[in-house]
């Protein structure tokens, strides 16, 4: 059978994680004062507004007056064969869109190539764990941040689940490739074609009677929403791998955060908006995503969509009751009753017990040879769990994944 590529697991694992950074996240409990300070910035300064009363100034009236007044599609035709960070601009878009794209894909001053040649290395070495924790750290709870489920349930994505985290798989592919930010990489088309995005559910969404019937918010995708799906990205795979017991030289620790740090930049989110350091980052999360956690009827119809889509998997190991015991043992057994997993008598005791010692096996820090055969066998269970789960994301997809500019919301509400 073939072995889980780190292409295929980042993809696959990108797949659920990037769910939210294209539909992205809005506080449920939005009654809680600002206090994070942009000294803690990646400037270091900064006016200190709330950011959920704070959106996107240059891209929100841009997309608000194609998608008014201009052919949203021959544009979305358009910009599907941009797919090089600095390929020239296809022919036929509009002057004003034009210019911010060329002012949006330029890198910020504070971009360092060292760091990012660094993070490339950590992404070599950490593929599988970052493609089950984007996946079921980020991505499962992406169903539990309530405004994100009511943002994906509602929006045009809403209406096909497999199309929808087939496209958002490209943001956590490309940010683990040798030259995400580079001329010939990609990361930058898809951070600034996601921002486009942003800009077109921000006007469109409203326009919904179902959303607006639960929002507690007039405008989606507020400068906080988007920092709470960045905080269920980097901050949570960060806290899974030390839970986990994985050491990772501070250097290659520090270069990771930057690519994530850059990746913020490029989606729109203001400077100082963005931690400086992993410390700064926590003490942000603390405050923006910690509290908002809760469940939602969205959010539990996502979650069981996404636990799913094992059935699309034939003849595999792969079944819902696997995923949910996965689920459960990353995300903690509070968020998997929120959704309604139920519990696993066989395969939550199987992660709660011999997930450590598979990961201290991959670490090098314990012998598989020397293992009991039935031990082995797990482990070669776990290795099918990532491989499967490749194959169950994007046997749906269709090549090559294009960000789009919506120009509806869910036909089906």
């Amino acid at each position: 059978m073939e072995k889980p590529s780190r292409r295929n697991v980042l993809m696959a694992g990108g797949t659920l994680g990037a769910l939210g950074a294209l539909t992205v996240a809005t506080p449920a409990r939005a009654n809680s004062l600002w206090t994070w300070s942009p000294k803690g910035s990646v400037v270091g300064a900064g006016k200190g507004a709330d950011p959920k009363w704070v959106w996107d100034e240059a891209a929100d009236p841009l997309v608000a007056s194609l998608l008014d007044g201009a052919d949203v599609t021959e544009i979305n035709k358009l910009l599907k064969t941009w797919t090089k960070n600095g390929q020239a601009l296809p022919a036929g878009l509009p002057a004003e869109l034009r210019a911010f794209i060329e002012d949006a894909r330029a890198l910020p001053s504070w971009a360092d190539q060292g760091k990012l040649a660094k993070a490339f290395e950590f992404n070599q070495k950490r593929g599988l764990y970052l493609g089950v924790t984007y996946g079921f750290a980020s991505g499962m709870m992406s169903t539990a941040i309530p405004h994100e489920a009511r943002a994906v349930y509602y929006s045009k994505g809403g209406a096909d689940m497999r199309d929808r985290i087939t496209k958002t798989a490209k943001l956590g592919y490309d940010i683990g490739t040798e030259k995400a930010f580079a001329p010939d990489g990609e990361m930058i088309v898809t951070c600034v074609k996601t921002r486009l995005a942003h800009a077109g559910v921000r006007h469109l969404l409203p326009k919904s009677a179902y959303w607006t019937k639960v929002a507690d918010e007039k405008i989606p995708i507020s400068q906080a929403d988007m920092m709470v799906t960045w905080h269920s990205l980097p901050t949570t795979v960060m806290k899974e791998l030390a839970k986990w017991g994985i050491k990772i030289p501070a250097d290659e620790s520090a270069a990771f955060l930057h690519s994530w740090q850059l990746t913020a930049h490029m989606l729109g989110i203001l400077d100082e908006y963005i931690p400086n350091s992993w410390d700064e980052a926590d003490a942000q999360a603390a405050q923006v995503l910690d509290p908002i956690l809760a469940p939602t009827p969205e959010g539990i119809k996502l979650a069981d969509m996404l636990l799913n889509l094992a059935a699309f998997v034939d003849g595999g190991i792969l079944t819902k009751h696997i995923l949910g015991a996965l689920t459960r043992y990353v995300l903690g057994a509070e968020i998997a009753a929120w959704l309604k997993i139920p519990e696993e008598p066989v395969w939550d005791p199987v992660f709660e017990n011999l997930w450590p010692p598979f990961v201290a096996v991959r670490e090098g820090l314990l012998d598989i040879t020397k293992a009991p055969k039935g031990l082995r066998d797990v482990y070669w269970v776990f290795d099918e769990i990532i491989r499967q789960g490749v194959l169950l994301i994007l046997s749906g997809a269709n090549y090559p994944i294009s960000i789009e500019i919506p120009q509806t919301n869910n036909p089906n509400y």
